[in-house]
């Protein structure tokens, strides 16, 4: 794992947006995981985020015009992520769209710098499970303006199975023919933490790692 990695795991357990144990979904399946970016809500916390994604486009080598975040979560990751790469040297737009478009004023669906033809765009979310939210995002990008998607960012990969029985993941990198990086998948998340203490206390045992994977054995993806 690299170091921008661990630094951002760490920050998922500071937070408590990663916890173990017993979750029931929103499918209402039962699952020994539950991720919640919301809890990442104070200066420090998306301060952190936003070089977290940073880090992975530049480890990435990723092209960037404008980060672009759907609403309503995605609004503070773009604006974090553009302050981080701001910090680099790589002064660069921000954007969300609104739910509904606004009729007065300025008007538009667009908040923050606009679309334009040419653009290298960047999407920014949270979690990848069903992938509607960035199948939409890219598609409003798109029907506004000729621009280039460059890649899609987001916190985590659940590794959880599409529509297929290939993960959410890489039917989506297929389908929309651009890069689809997570800063951390769940998996790589549970082998760094799976014994290690933080704060003195072990986050995650065999036991808890051993429900995991079985969790991913009967709903998670191939990569291929």
């Amino acid at each position: 794992m690299e170091a921008f990695q661990a630094a951002f795991v760490e920050l998922l357990v500071q937070y408590e947006v990663i916890r173990f144990g017993s979750f029931t979904l929103k499918s209402g399946r039962t699952s020994p995981y539950f991720v919640n970016a919301g809890q990442l809500r104070t200066g420090d916390a998306i301060t952190r985020l936003g070089q977290a994604y940073a880090a992975q486009l530049r480890a990435a080598d990723i092209a960037c015009d404008l980060v672009f975040g759907p609403s309503y979560k995605g609004v503070p990751l773009a604006v974090s992520t553009a302050m981080a790469l701001c910090g680099d040297g790589r002064d660069v737009g921000f954007s969300f769209d609104r739910k509904e478009a606004k009729d007065h004023g300025e008007g538009g669906t667009f908040v923050g710098t606009q679309p334009e033809p040419g653009m290298r765009v960047v999407v920014v979310d949270d979690v990848i499970t069903s992938g509607r939210s960035i199948r939409e995002s890219v598609e409003l990008l798109k029907a506004t303006a000729d621009v280039q998607v460059t890649a899609v960012v987001v916190a985590v990969d659940r590794q959880e199975k599409g529509k297929t029985d290939r993960s959410t993941l890489s039917e989506l990198r297929d389908e929309l023919g651009i890069a689809v990086l997570p800063i951390v998948s769940v998996r790589a998340m549970v082998n760094w933490l799976v014994g290690r203490e933080l704060d003195g206390t072990t986050i995650l045992d065999e036991r808890g790692k051993a429900d995991i994977e079985a969790y991913l054995a009967e709903h998670g993806g191939t990569e291929t």
